[in-house]
């Protein structure tokens, strides 16, 4: 008989950049909650080998055999950008593991959706503030949200994570790392001399938020956005991570600064009075063994 009590987290798309962190740090983080990590065939031993497009079926034979449902199913499984990739399948793939989860009575999705939904400029944005995407990623996002109502309506609760950038999931610090120790990184400069400024989380804060948010006892908020409380100057994160800086004339049309308000989430999670420094986030990144 399946532990109704069960305090398990299904974490899908676990192969990618970000659920690799996660997968790394979550025990540092959260010892109380026991990460499934979700791969497509093959997966490695004590990870669940599934497709959330094949149907529930997977998931429910993995309940029913190890008597462990689910508290929540953290859902990070997507399409990223990229040549020839087909984004719409976003919404394709979520409605699969949110059908899966109802199904198989998990009660809980944490849905990784993207700040890209905002668009630019008019930051900070509020989990109110008008969203118009200005890419097809944000675009395929957006439209993934929307199609969230269905099953909320029949008693899931659904909330969309719009996530800033994840440090070492983004292109500064994969350019970073791709440049090798000491070696320099070109950063727009803007009129004022200074550099762009972004929203960022470290892989370890972001195990934590996650976390709290799988064990948050009432409903969630339909969407938050997900990010450290202050915002960063990626000169700083560079600099942080040992790259050299070059700067070139920010292009017509770039903006300085496009940054989450992040007080929603700061109300549901305490964060550590360094999370928000560039420092602690390269630690992070590098001890997550991605760097």
């Amino acid at each position: 008989m399946t532990d109704k009590a069960d305090t398990s987290i299904l974490l899908t798309g676990a192969s990618g950049r970000v659920g690799r962190m996660l997968c790394a740090c979550w025990q540092d983080v959260a010892p109380d909650l026991a990460l499934i990590p979700q791969y497509r065939r093959p997966a490695p031993p004590g990870a669940l080998a599934w497709d959330p497009l094949d149907g529930p079926g997977g998931l429910i034979t993995h309940i029913a055999e190890t008597g462990r449902r689910p508290a929540a199913i953290v859902a990070l499984a997507g399409i990223t950008p990229g040549p020839g990739r087909d984004l719409g399948l976003n919404r394709h793939i979520a409605e699969a593991t949110l059908d899966a989860g109802l199904r198989a009575g998990v009660t809980r999705v944490l849905l990784a959706s993207s700040s890209a939904i905002y668009g630019a400029g008019g930051s900070p944005f509020t989990e109110d503030a008008p969203c118009a995407p200005v890419n097809a990623y944000g675009a395929a996002k957006l439209e993934m949200e929307a199609a969230c109502a269905p099953w909320r309506a029949r008693g899931l609760d659904i909330c969309a994570l719009r996530i800033g950038n994840v440090a070492g999931a983004d292109a500064l610090l994969l350019n970073v790392a791709r440049t090798g120790p000491g070696g320099a990184v070109v950063i727009d400069r803007f009129a004022d001399g200074g550099g762009p400024v972004r929203s960022y989380i470290g892989p370890a804060t972001l195990a934590a938020v996650l976390a709290t948010l799988c064990r948050h006892p009432g409903p969630l908020p339909e969407a938050l956005n997900i990010a450290a409380p202050d915002p960063v100057a990626m000169t700083a994160l560079a600099q942080a991570a040992g790259a050299q800086i070059e700067t070139r004339p920010a292009p017509q049309g770039a903006h300085q600064s496009i940054t989450l308000d992040c007080r929603r989430l700061a109300a549901l999670h305490r964060f550590a009075p360094g999370d928000s420094t560039p420092a602690e986030m390269v630690r992070q990144w590098r001890a997550a063994g991605d760097a």
